[in-house]
């Protein structure tokens, strides 16, 4: 059985770094990010990562069923046991549709939504220092907060239902919000 850990958080909250680190100090944990695994079918040139491109470069959702298919063959075809995705769900319906799937199946165990909390000054700092792309300004911020803001809370609500939502302090350091994830996915597997 898979044990999938989800990191959630505003655009710029470190999250794809912290799983990263985290998988890269760990080989047993494989990360995942959505906007990763979406940007290399984009790459790839292949029709489908036409259609995703048109989306993503708006700042706007790439389509459901486009996401899940992804994710979940991704997961099945994990080298480990432990797969942390960072930026999944982002949308009411992404998590539901998600949470559907998971329960169709007996082959991954979400253990754990973990939340990368920063304030929305530090993202938009975060983000327009980084520069890395056209997709990486002002206007396209505004966009991608809002997507991720307006249904955060039903996010919450529905896995702290679940006993399934954590919070961490993203607004540190790098090493000791990593260091907390990597302790908190310790102490929930032990669980």
């Amino acid at each position: 059985m898979k044990e999938l850990f989800l990191i959630i958080g505003a655009p710029g909250s470190g999250k794809t770094t912290d799983a990263s680190l985290i998988a890269n100090s760990d080989i047993n944990i494989t990360h995942y990010s959505t906007g990763d695994l979406l940007r290399e079918e984009v790459a790839s040139g292949s029709e489908l990562g036409k259609k995703i491109d048109s989306f993503i470069s708006k700042g706007n959702l790439v389509p459901l069923e486009i996401v899940v298919n992804t994710i979940v063959s991704a997961l099945k075809a994990a080298p480990t046991k432990t797969i942390i995705i960072d930026g999944y769900p982002r949308s009411v319906e992404q998590m539901m549709e998600f949470d559907k799937v998971l329960n169709e199946q007996n082959e991954i165990e979400l253990k754990g939504v973990i939340e990368v909390k920063v304030s929305e000054e530090i993202a938009k700092e975060r983000v327009l220092g980084r520069n890395r792309g056209k997709d990486d300004n002002e206007e396209v911020f505004y966009n991608r907060m809002k997507v991720y803001t307006e249904p955060l809370e039903e996010i919450q609500n529905f896995y702290q239902k679940k006993k399934l939502h954590f919070i961490i302090d993203g607004e540190r350091a790098i090493n000791p919000i990593v260091a907390d994830i990597k302790d908190l996915i310790k102490k929930i597997q032990s669980i």
